[in-house]
């Protein structure tokens, strides 16, 4: 049996920044990175560019052989994670080996959630969560004259762009009344819907596919309102749900997620999660949130590398902070924070139809909550620094919200000195 002293599961954001944090502490105990993935670790928010070809494949990856090498770290590609014995610190593979560890950060990430639509399985669709997923899109949207994008998130909104500017006929199906729901609010939502519709696409909000059946065309899917598509091209993208099956019958305790405390520490003492398989402590809330973001999955993996390593630098994670960025059509649309309005908060709203800009500001006392533009600019991290940090803005309120950006990096300027 192999043995290491830290084992990380994982190859994306969460997986390397522990690495990197294990290593600024410990350079010398062995170190083993197990990834499913063939492929070098890769972020997969480059993915749909990879769809639409604007970026190659073979030119994303975070990381080459190199980078292990210098860091000491033993890369085991192409190799799924079996089943964790936590009992005997033994992490099962699908062959049937076995690696002993003293230490194992669980940064799986997550796979797309197939929602269970009767003759789903009678079908041939895509989805969109790895290299491979991407390249087979790429191909297909290529030859694509009538695409069904299943979920109008953000992953199927860059797909269904993709696909728009192939040439194809596309028809977006959402079961929730508006576009990008959980991201963007209503007014932001409808000037993402108008920047498809005008160039073609059909978007159907409120609408739940009840059946799915093989056609001469690929695919023929029926709504519950009994209207039918004809699909060459269907992309499932209803959702994720985080990876930890290997994890049935263990002592680690799970929710939506494997649940974590703020030093990304599991119910069970020498294991660790992080990125989007972590549950942990929301920023808004006590409850543990999914917050399935980069930023936040770079932020826990570097928290969980240094508490793993014993980092005396480690600092408590401040909780999740939902960022959000999108490119569509020439356009961007941004949130950050919450959405929510509490007691005694105030709303600041700025909105040019002609123009299509769009601001939208949540304070309480002073502080900045959220804030949500749709072709406004602003620095996200800026923003996301303003709200964990609690930053007064009472005396720049409206220098603020004339110019986030200049104001909200001067701000910074001062803070991080």
């Amino acid at each position: 049996m192999e043995q290491t002293k830290y084992l990380v599961v994982g190859s994306s954001h969460a997986a390397l920044e522990a690495v990197t944090a294990i290593r600024m502490h410990d350079t010398e105990g062995s170190l083993m990175l197990l990834t499913r993935d063939p492929h070098l670790p890769y972020s997969p928010t480059v993915l749909p560019y990879v769809v639409s070809g604007r970026s190659a494949p073979d030119a994303i990856f975070l990381r080459d052989e190199k980078f292990f090498a210098r860091q000491k770290v033993q890369l085991k590609r192409g190799t799924a994670l079996k089943a964790l014995h936590v009992e005997r610190n033994a992490a099962e593979l699908a062959d049937g080996s076995e690696i002993a560890y003293e230490k194992v950060l669980l940064a799986t990430g997550a796979s797309p959630a197939i929602p269970p639509i009767p003759g789903i399985d009678t079908v041939s669709y895509h989805v969109l969560r790895t290299l491979d997923d991407a390249t087979k899109l790429n191909a297909a949207i290529k030859q694509s004259k009538q695409a069904v994008v299943l979920g109008a998130g953000l992953v199927g909104m860059h797909a269904a762009e993709n696909l728009v500017k192939a040439g194809a006929r596309v028809t977006i199906v959402e079961m929730a009344k508006q576009l990008t729901d959980g991201y963007f609010d209503t007014t932001a939502a409808g000037l993402i819907e108008k920047a498809f519709t005008d160039n073609g696409a059909t978007i159907l909000t409120g609408s739940r596919v009840v059946k799915l059946e093989p056609s001469a065309v690929g695919a023929k899917l029926t709504l519950e309102n009994g209207t039918a598509l004809e699909a060459d091209l269907l992309l499932v993208a209803t959702g994720v749900r985080p990876n930890m099956d290997f994890l049935a019958g263990s002592r680690v305790e799970q929710d939506k997620g494997i649940l974590v405390g703020d030093s990304m520490q599991t119910s069970v003492a020498n294991v660790w999660s992080a990125g989007d398989c972590a549950q942990a402590r929301g920023f808004f809330t006590d409850a543990k949130v999914m917050n399935a973001i980069l930023p936040d999955a770079a932020e826990q993996g570097r928290i969980a590398g240094m508490a793993m390593a014993g980092d005396p630098g480690l600092k408590a994670y401040p909780g999740g902070v939902p960022l959000n960025t999108y490119h569509f059509f020439g356009r961007h649309a941004i949130s950050v924070g919450s959405s929510r309005v509490p007691e005694g908060g105030e709303v600041v709203t700025r909105f040019d139809e002609a123009s299509g800009r769009y601001l939208k500001a949540i304070f309480k006392d002073g502080c900045l909550l959220g804030i949500y533009g749709v072709n406004e600019f602003f620095d996200g991290g800026v923003m996301c620094q303003l709200i964990l940090r609690r930053v007064d803005l009472s005396a720049v309120k409206e220098r603020f919200l004339a110019n986030p950006l200049a104001t909200g990096r001067e701000l910074m300027s001062k803070l991080w000195r």
